[in-house]
């Protein structure tokens, strides 16, 4: 049984490592991928970059080095360093191949025991960094996997109750910094499909997951940010207002907002209430504004509320998004 090797931070993972995975696994019985844990490099967590490569290519093992050397270099002391770290990682391990594009193919293979195997160690084949992608990642998108660009961009939500803004602040949002926003797809469907006002749970379900679904793909061609009018919370709370329940897959859908979003901005209902056909007045937005926010404690998400005129909610989210890059 042949056992291929290879390694990297994949901060983040792009068309050139998966090159070097893929020759791997066509070339051996079993593939081992170390990550290393990289935070002076990264902010995307060790877990998420492996969960890229364990989707992505579900026959190969995947090793967490989480306490692995972080200096680089081809100096003696570094390269010693990092062979005997490996081959304590791996003992018991018998590597055949070690796959890179790296310098450190040598003394790495020799210390395992291993194949030296490089793989487009020039970048003429696949002509990227992570060091490139990480400057910017909007201008390298096409060398990432659409579930690699997706964990890059900051989402960014907007909640309330029926005109409080949302819609507004997502788009002028998305104008200004030159990137994407996500409409609410409720309202859009609503329109369409309400018979006296009202929708069936299985329609609310469609709701909840054709949101989702729109935001996956408006994401993959969005800047840094992707502003975002509403989330499966609020369909959930419309559910419970209708129905006193929910169907399950908006529930879990619900539930998953607390992981999904990096910022989440409530909108406060201190402005005018514009009263259209499709609401059901003034009094029941403040009812359901309230339910909003309690629904939010409840699942510990964290909101910043957004209150003010609409140049001051804008100020309000730009400071918050530098405080998020910093």
């Amino acid at each position: 049984m042949t056992l291929g090797l290879t390694l990297g931070k994949y901060a983040p993972l792009h068309r050139g490592h998966q090159m070097v995975i893929e020759r791997a696994i066509a070339e051996n019985d079993h593939v081992i991928v170390v990550i290393y844990d990289a935070p002076e490099v990264t902010s995307v967590p060790l877990g998420t970059r492996a969960a890229w490569i364990e989707t992505l290519y579900p026959s190969v093992e995947v090793v967490l080095a989480t306490d692995g050397p972080t200096m680089v270099g081809d100096a003696p002391e570094i390269t010693a360093l990092h062979d005997a770290y490996l081959c304590r990682l791996l003992t018991g391990r018998d590597v055949t191949r070690f796959y890179s594009s790296e310098f450190y193919g040598r003394h790495v293979s020799q210390a395992l025991g291993a194949i030296d195997c490089r793989v487009d160690e020039a970048r003429t084949r696949i002509p990227i960094s992570g060091t490139a992608i990480r400057e910017a990642p909007y201008r390298y998108r096409s060398f990432l996997a659409p579930i690699v660009y997706r964990d890059l961009i900051e989402k960014v939500v907007f909640l309330g109750a029926p005109s409080t803004g949302k819609t507004t602040i997502a788009r002028e949002l998305a104008e200004l910094l030159k990137t994407k926003w996500v409409p609410e797809f409720g309202r859009e469907y609503w329109e369409t499909h309400q018979i006296d006002r009202r929708l069936t749970l299985g329609q609310l379900a469609e709701i909840a997951v054709g949101h989702r679904q729109r935001e996956d793909d408006v994401i993959l061609d969005a800047d840094r940010y992707l502003f975002v009018d509403t989330d499966a919370t609020t369909t959930y709370q419309f559910s419970l207002d209708y129905h006193g329940t929910a169907d399950p897959t908006v529930e879990q859908l619900a539930d998953e907002c607390s992981r999904r979003y990096q910022l989440c901005f409530l909108c406060d209902t201190d402005i005018p209430y514009d009263d259209t056909w499709d609401r059901s007045g003034e009094m029941h937005r403040n009812d359901f504004q309230a339910k909003i926010e309690a629904d939010l404690i409840r699942r510990n998400i964290r909101f910043v509320k957004l209150s003010g005129s609409r140049p001051q909610r804008v100020s309000q989210v730009i400071e918050h998004l530098r405080a998020l890059d910093s």
